[in-house]
């Protein structure tokens, strides 16, 4: 009795609060994802790796370029093979490992473990180097023992020797001066100060500097070195287009090795070779003028700082015009190719991404935002050599200098991307694929490794969700292979032809540490443990880290890429340092693309700013910039990237399943690094349950009650037809217009179609065409199909291929006289003008009038116009169809030549309403003919009577018997008012068959467009048009019902389109129809 009701309470009590203890216990150790043991530990090793790297440089390969891991050997340029790109692009002879890893050095000395270690490391870096080339001035001090600055005979890369070379000089200049932080750093301001300055003729006494415990003297000899690389890099920088040659020779620039005829600089030398200077170049092959999109448009940031320190604009102005001049060449949707001609400013091939040759332009375009809004660019050094090209170009717009001009940039660019190459959830996960730079047509469905880098662009200009999401692909596909393939193809799911590859490339842990930063979920520091795991498994070396030839076989490649210790390493470290300075720096600065930090300093700004301040550019950039809030991981859990429900989707389109089970280890544990181990145990640990990713992810992280979502694949529908009898098919069935294909013949023709989520509504859904006759279509190419085909060919009642009619648009037909032979329609309207602009004109059909025999044929202005609607761009992309016929007809008969009247689409609105009338019985006025050409059939009206508004004035009975068509205009009464003015009359072939109203509302959304071409403000004024609403019972003047109920039909335009019936010789019709599939519509077939 004495425990009978106290302990069971007690019993349920204790149970009770011993449960939440186990759950809170649990969410605790759950919620404190990596422990700092665990972080500590993976810091030290990726400290470790680098050394392990960058020791075995210098006692095998410095004052080389390059280590060859695997023979213990320095790599150095081919100079046997000049044409070896691979290895001369980048190696320039001037120990380009060293230089592109002292910014490394200088990151890891704020290490709270070897941090000491790496600052000895970085002095003796910037000694030594100084020693080898010299301090970059003129005196003796500028010669070094190997060379003075970088005067050598190389011919490089510009774009692969300003990212490593220049950027690694600039960067290492600014750790040295304080500028950017390092832990326990701090020079003397007055040391500091000299170093800083470019010109010290200002300071007075002994020569100063900061001086470091290796005895060296530090005193801006890097900022030196890096004008002297600078101004050897620039004579490419001097073309037509203001795209930089691809190669430069570091010490004759443009003027042998490589000899670029076309450049001003050698304006001089006549005929190549043949001209009287022949030592100037070596009789070869002509150089190659192709760059890319990356290589001319990513020197933005390095050339910036360097005019921000130096005080001379030149540098930066040159940059950008190079960025600028592959931007202005974008193709009408918005996308850049990869290569382009630096002499003729064409594209070299139509395929575009984000990958290879193009993926750098978009990061500097909003990078180059970031570090452009703080200071104010220099003006030009008279003093430098370069001042007497200062007038070859013409200076760039203050807004073309802005940092909101280059984000507009990046905005755009991204908006294209997402358009015409992302492809999202009804593709299995999202990435991206290879598409046309003029079309957006898919052309190849391969995965670069460079294109990685897309996710930390993202997270750093705040688009987290698609960051996360395509980062989850490359996660699983390295998963899969322990390393990303050259090229992986999404839809084989194979690596590309033998792309195997992995050269060590940084670019995925780029964006792995950008992600941790964005959203510091704990999975992206499991993602870097696995990257560091199986890099230490599969590419040590005695002597130092070697590529994988083949991420299937793992077989070793012979070569250790500057840009492993430089960049991939880096952001290693970076990642699992949370604490260090540039983790926490609240200034902006950037890191190149190849992994150098840089920034502004703030010593450079100006107290008086001679250009225009950012302030003056906030009204030109229109978009709202929000930083947004990272994902929330799910309850009693941390990682809201393991809860994804996608997670599957993303192996599955990896094909996980088919990863092979792992043999043997393929590390050593032979010969560990010095004094530290090599590979560990923990190394050659491999996972055997691939469910989840990345492999190294613990089971603790991944949700207890974690779900995947259904897999949203989009339906698709094949569509053919057969042969048929008497009609070609095959190549020739298909016209490629401005904007999609034109189909002349159905027999054997054969659509894919894919289904999309309808521009409308969310609910809805509708098909596009994407493939025509095996030619891949853009998202917003179109496929036109003749009228003759439609209506004569296909049956109406196939559910597969139905043809729908619109019941509230049409198009007028109508021909128009030019000027000089314009009879004007018979008006009692007195108030209008006749004359119109003249300006941008539209590329437009022309054809014959019957009524004007005898005349010569009058030149019609075939500028294209750059309206995507889908009437004009038809017009202009079978304009030139037409007019080789009537060229033709002319040149075999002269005598029969005749004056050309140009056919025009206007769009129209069709009433509506208790008074709406049905369109005149006459058949429509097709565009185009059977063969594909203009159409030359004749129009049914040729009498077109203007009659103002039609509101305090009624027309004769005369005028309603003798003319076709009336045109009124919009406003001053109602609609059924206006028809009460026109008279009774008996109807004949002769008499009134159709209303046009002009409408003058529509001219506010059109106004910015001027010096519109012929009936292109009618069809700017489309989206904005409503239909007329006869809301009373069609009555006479007498107040009467009439009989035959005329037709009203509402156009746009205004003054223009009035104008343009006014000189009206003939008007006719043309319905609109679509097609459906199923019932569903087709969203980009058109009737023509």
């Amino acid at each position: 009795m004495r425990s009978g009701c106290g302990r069971p309470q007690m019993s349920v009590c204790s149970a009770w609060m011993m449960g939440w203890v186990v759950i809170l216990s649990l969410w605790i150790s759950a919620t404190e994802g990596m422990k700092f043991d665990q972080i500590k530990s993976l810091r030290v090793e990726t400290e470790q790796m680098f050394y392990h790297g960058f020791e075995n440089y210098l006692e095998h390969a410095f004052p080389e370029d390059e280590l060859r891991p695997l023979s213990c050997q320095p790599l150095v340029r081919d100079r046997k093979n000049p044409g070896h790109a691979e290895l001369n692009d980048v190696l320039g002879n001037y120990s380009l490992t060293l230089i592109d890893s002292l910014s490394t050095l200088a990151i890891l000395s704020s290490s709270p473990d070897d941090g000491q270690k790496a600052w000895e490391y970085f002095q003796d870096g910037i000694k030594d180097f100084v020693r080898l080339y010299g301090d970059g001035s003129n005196g003796p001090a500028g010669q070094g023992e190997r060379s003075r600055g970088f005067d050598m005979d190389s011919k490089v890369q510009v774009f692969e020797t300003v990212i490593r070379g220049l950027g690694g000089l600039l960067s290492s200049h600014l750790f040295a001066v304080g500028d950017l932080p390092i832990t326990r750093y701090s020079p003397p301001p007055a040391e500091a100060a000299y170093a800083k300055a470019w010109d010290k003729a200002s300071f007075t006494g002994d020569k100063g500097g900061i001086s470091w415990n290796n005895g060296f003297v530090y005193d801006g000899q890097f900022l030196r070195l890096a004008v002297d690389l600078a101004n050897r890099i620039l004579p490419a920088f001097y073309t037509d287009t203001g795209l930089p040659y691809p190669r430069v020779n570091l010490r004759h620039g443009v003027h042998k090795q490589p000899f670029y005829a076309n450049s001003p600089l050698n304006a001089d030398t006549t005929h190549g070779c043949g001209g009287r200077d022949n030592d100037v170049c070596v009789v070869s092959s002509p150089e190659v003028t192709e760059t890319c999109s990356a290589g001319a448009g990513s020197l933005v940031l390095e050339f910036t700082v360097l005019s921000r320190l130096t005080g001379d604009g030149r540098y930066e102005e040159l940059a950008k015009r190079a960025f600028w001049s592959v931007w202005h060449r974008r193709s009408d949707i918005g996308l850049i190719g990869a290569g382009i001609d630096a002499e003729s400013g064409k594209w070299v091939a139509p395929f575009t991404g984000i990958g290879a040759g193009i993926d750098s332009f978009f990061e500097y375009a909003f990078k180059s935002y970031v570090l452009l809004s703080s200071g104010e660019r220099p003006d030009y050094n008279n003093s430098s050599p370069w001042h007497i090209l200062d007038d070859y170009f013409v200076p760039l717009s203050e807004y073309e200098h802005s940092p909101e001009a280059f984000l507009q940039v990046w905005e755009d660019s991204h908006s294209s991307i997402r358009r015409h190459l992302y492809r999202g959830e009804g593709y299995q996960h999202p990435h991206l694929i290879q598409g046309d730079i003029f079309t957006g047509a898919t052309r190849a469905f391969w995965i670069d490794s460079l294109s990685a880098f897309f996710p930390g662009l993202l997270s750093l200009a705040g688009e987290l969700d698609e960051a996360i999401g395509i980062h989850l692909l490359t996660t699983a596909i390295w998963n899969r292979f322990s390393g990303l393939p050259e090229r992986w193809n999404v839809a084989t799911g194979n690596v590309e032809g033998n792309l195997g590859w992995y050269g060590g490339r940084p670019e995925f842990i780029e964006s792995t540490f950008y992600l941790y930063q964005a959203t510091k979920d704990p999975w992206y520091l499991h993602v870097g443990e696995m990257v560091l795991r199986d890099i230490k498994r599969r590419c040590w070396t005695k002597c130092g880290w070697a590529g994988l030839q083949d991420v299937r076989n793992g077989e070793l490649s012979d070569r250790m890429e500057s840009f492993f210790l430089g960049e991939t390493a880096k952001y290693m470290f970076l990642l699992y340092h949370p604490e260090h300075p540039l983790n926490n720096l609240d200034r902006p600065f950037v890191f190149s693309t190849e992994g150098h930090p840089l920034v502004v300093p703030r010593s450079t700004y100006s107290t008086k700013p001679q250009h225009k301040t950012r302030e003056s550019h906030k009204n030109e950039f229109s978009g709202e910039l929000v930083c947004p809030i990272a994902p929330s991981p799910p309850t009693f859990g941390l990682s809201s990237t393991a809860a994804r429900p996608d997670v599957f989707h993303a192996a599955n389109l990896a094909r996980l399943d088919l990863m092979p089970s792992r043999g043997p280890p393929e590390g050593s544990l032979e010969q560990p690094a010095k004094d530290r181990p090599g590979v560990t145990i923990a190394d050659l640990t491999s996972p055997t349950n691939y469910t989840f990713f990345p492999w190294t992810l613990p089971p603790e992280l991944v949700p207890f009650n974690g779900t995947s979502s259904a897999m949203t694949i989009r339906p698709t529908l094949d569509i053919s037809f057969p042969a048929v009898p008497g009609m070609a098919y095959g190549p020739g069935s298909l016209e490629r217009v401005r904007d999609g294909i034109l189909v002349k013949t159905i027999g054997g023709l054969r659509m894919s179609m894919i289904k999309d989520a309808s521009a409308l509504s969310a609910e809805e859904s509708e098909f596009r065409v994407q493939v025509v006759n095996g030619v891949p279509l853009g998202k917003d190419e179109k496929v036109y199909l003749l009228r003759e085909i439609t209506f004569d060919v296909l049956d109406p009642g196939d559910p597969n291929f139905t043809r729908m009619r619109d019941p509230a648009m049409i198009d007028l037909v109508i021909d128009v006289l030019p000027e000089s032979f314009n009879q004007r329609n018979d008006s009692n309207d007195g108030r209008e003008s006749t004359t119109t602009g003249n300006g941008g004109q539209q590329e437009v059909l022309t054809t014959k009038s019957s009524a004007d025999e005898g005349k010569d044929p009058v030149p019609v202005d075939g500028s294209e116009s750059n309206i995507k609607d889908v009437l004009s761009s038809l017009v202009s992309s079978v304009s030139s169809l037409w007019r080789e016929e009537v060229d033709q007809l002319n040149t075999h008969s002269p005598s029969a030549k005749k004056t050309l009247s140009t056919r025009l689409p206007i769009p129209a609105a069709v009433a509506t309403g208790l008074g709406s009338g049905p369109l005149p019985d006459v058949d429509d006025t097709p565009l185009l003919s059977v063969t594909g050409g203009a159409s030359q059939a004749r129009l049914p009206w040729s009498d077109i009577y203007m009659a103002g508004d039609l509101c305090g004035q009624r027309i004769t009975r005369d005028v309603a018997q003798s003319h076709q068509v009336l045109v009124i205009k919009r406003g001053g009464c109602t609609f059924s008012q206006k028809l009460r003015n026109i008279p009774a009359y008996p109807p004949s072939r002769n008499t009134l068959k159709l209303v046009i109203v002009v409408s003058y509302e529509e001219e506010m959304h059109i106004q910015s467009q001027q010096h519109l071409g012929p009936g292109l403000a009618a069809i700017l004024a489309e989206p904005y048009l409503a239909r007329p609403q006869l809301d009373e019972t069609q009555v006479t003047t007498g107040g009467i019902p009439r009989r035959h109920l005329l037709s009203m039909v509402m156009v746009g335009g205004g003054k223009e389109t009035y104008e343009l019936l006014r000189r009206a010789n003939g008007v006719g019709l043309k319905r609109r129809y679509s097609m459906r599939s199923q019932g569903v519509p087709i969203s980009n077939l058109f009737v023509a």
